[in-house]
């Protein structure tokens, strides 16, 4: 197991779905967990599990990801009781997915670019001195929806495709310092899949059926184990990637 011992990682939805996967993956590599988000009490209850479960140390600072102010306190606090920041993994968004784009309004939109686009923009832009003394890492969230341009997903892949060219220059930039940046793309089984399995039936069973694998991904182990190895020494020279993890479905050039 690849150990992640006293790193100190930020995870934004910590604690629930996808992001709960990863906490529990981060913290059984070791780490020292800052959960955001913006339901207070989801994060306490995340926050129970894990430390009862893995004897880990977690922080929760709730926070709405286009809050700048919110943002620069969970920065604060991090560095309050820590002292560094090793990783920042910016996994929240929230999105009118299942919605054609012509039924788009502007407040969808907003949706996905404020709680993906800004949200991302402001974590890294915050962590960045932090991260420039620590060597460290981020690890953003984007969509197979912007890569492969999938039907009722036209906001959520927008803001995902912004994450991804915001990663790219962050890579470039940031490298001479040491920080390395890269994007994950998964398609993993999450409570907001089981309810999209239960309003578009049909259009679930096009998505699984085009899997190779068959299956989603495991949030802890496939998506949350690609998280660990990414913020570890073993890619000290993986930046500026874009990394599908859907099982087959994700094939580019």
């Amino acid at each position: 197991m690849i150990s992640l011992k006293d790193k100190v990682v930020i995870i934004t939805g910590g604690g629930r779905g996808i992001g709960f996967g990863l906490s529990t993956a981060f913290a059984k590599a070791g780490a020292k967990l800052v959960i955001t988000g913006r339901t207070e009490s989801t994060l306490l209850a995340a926050k129970e599990k894990l430390e009862a479960a893995h004897g880990c140390e977690v922080l929760c600072v709730a926070a709405d990801g286009a809050d700048e102010a919110a943002i620069q306190n969970v920065i604060d606090k991090t560095v309050e009781k820590y002292g560094r920041i090793d990783a920042v993994v910016n996994n929240a968004q929230a999105s009118a997915s299942g919605k054609m784009l012509i039924d788009h309004t502007k407040e969808d939109l907003d949706l996905a670019i404020y709680s993906g686009i800004y949200a991302t923009f402001f974590y890294m832009q915050k962590a960045y001195p932090y991260l420039k003394q620590t060597k460290g890492c981020v690890v953003n969230f984007a969509s197979g929806a912007g890569l492969f341009g999938r039907v009722a997903q036209s906001s959520y892949a927008a803001a995902k495709e912004g994450i991804r060219g915001l990663s790219r220059v962050a890579a470039t930039e940031w490298g001479p310092d040491g920080v390395r940046v890269n994007v994950i793309c998964p398609l993993a089984m999450t409570e907001g899949l089981k309810k999209f399995k239960e309003e578009y039936p049909d259009r679930y069973e096009q998505t699984i059926k085009a899997v190779p694998m068959g299956r989603f991904a495991d949030p802890e182990e496939d998506i949350g184990g690609m998280c660990v190895f990414l913020c570890s020494d073993l890619a000290k020279y993986v930046t500026g990637e874009t990394i599908t993890l859907q099982g087959g479905s994700g094939l580019r050039p």
